[in-house]
């Protein structure tokens, strides 16, 4: 996510082979995968607790998320902390439903979003040479941009989060389920781009069936639960494997994934800004950038975990919301 966004921030730009297939390859898997991990741990949850302080609870963080996420969108308009209090809010509708209703929800969705880009004119209030997105403070445009056109509308990506519900509910410890999470993944990404690539020869497929997130159909949503399902699975099957020390340092990273994620925004990309590199830069140096920033939180994440039981927005929001 971090080199996909810093790409974005430094303009854009194109580079060599190697870099734009790098950067195509995780340009939005990420993103799709950190939802469908919120959905499993939101899920985890409403097993370990029944009662209504579940709601209750998750409604107060997602109140503090869409708060911190549109101060986000002053900075960066691509913020996905607005979406995921939405997320959450309509997850708590079919949470505890039946793994039938869930599942139809959730292929439902990715069809819901093809019909409205017949109806709805998807360009609306973007500029696509800068990103920016004409009336985003609008009711209206606000509206449009959350459900419908922005970076991660509801429409369809809410199906990631209710994929996290569905492997909420599988054995993850098993060797059996994490094998299939694996293969099954690598079929779907596989299948994904394939049909890609057949199917775009037709220019009126063309954008109904690109695995771009911008715009976000069918087997862009597909190859994002591809990614996911394999990168939880890989996960899963290392954990299981045991001697896992060596991992102690990401593991210490992942538990501040909030906090890093608003500090590569506001620290990241502010230094960015500082040093004049915001915009004209090329792919690689958008690539060299995040593996900076990255070794850089590995660091700190290891030096504050000695110090810390939580990272520092993880903290406020525990204080907050409890």
């Amino acid at each position: 996510m971090v080199f996909v966004n810093f790409h974005v921030v430094t303009g854009g730009g194109d580079g060599g082979a190697w870099a734009m297939l790098f950067l195509s390859a995780v340009e939005g898997k990420a993103a799709a995968t950190f939802v469908v991990l919120a959905g499993v741990g939101l899920a985890l949850g409403a097993q370990r607790n029944q009662t209504p302080s579940f709601s209750i609870l998750t409604l107060k963080r997602a109140l503090f998320l869409f708060v911190i996420g549109l101060i986000n969108s002053l900075i960066f308009p691509a913020d996905i902390l607005h979406y995921y209090a939405v997320y959450f809010v309509v997850g708590l509708l079919l949470i505890r439903r039946s793994t039938r209703t869930i599942l139809i929800v959730a292929l439902v969705l990715p069809l819901v979003f093809v019909a409205l880009l017949f109806v709805l004119d998807y360009e609306a209030g973007w500029d696509w040479e800068t990103f920016d997105y004409a009336g985003f403070w609008t009711p209206s445009g606000f509206a449009r941009n959350l459900l419908f056109n922005g970076w991660h509308p509801l429409v369809p990506w809410m199906s990631f989060l209710l994929m996290g519900f569905l492997l909420a509910r599988l054995e993850l410890g098993r060797k059996k389920t994490q094998n299939r999470l694996m293969l099954y993944g690598a079929v779907a990404l596989g299948a994904a781009y394939a049909l890609s690539f057949v199917l775009s020869s037709d220019p009126e497929l063309a954008e109904l069936v690109t695995v771009s997130p911008i715009p976000p159909g069918p087997l862009y949503m597909l190859a994002g639960a591809g990614a996911a399902s394999l990168s939880i699975g890989i996960c899963l099957w290392v954990f299981r494997k045991g001697q896992v020390n060596w991992l102690t340092p990401f593991t210490r990273t992942g538990k501040q994934a909030l906090s890093l994620y608003i500090l590569h925004i506001i620290v990241g990309m502010g230094t960015l800004e500082g040093l004049g590199m915001l915009g004209g830069q090329s792919a690689e140096t958008a690539i060299a950038t995040a593996g900076l920033f990255i070794i850089i939180s590995v660091i700190y994440a290891i030096v504050w975990a000695r110090f810390f039981r939580s990272g520092p927005f993880e903290w406020l929001m525990h204080k907050l919301v409890r």
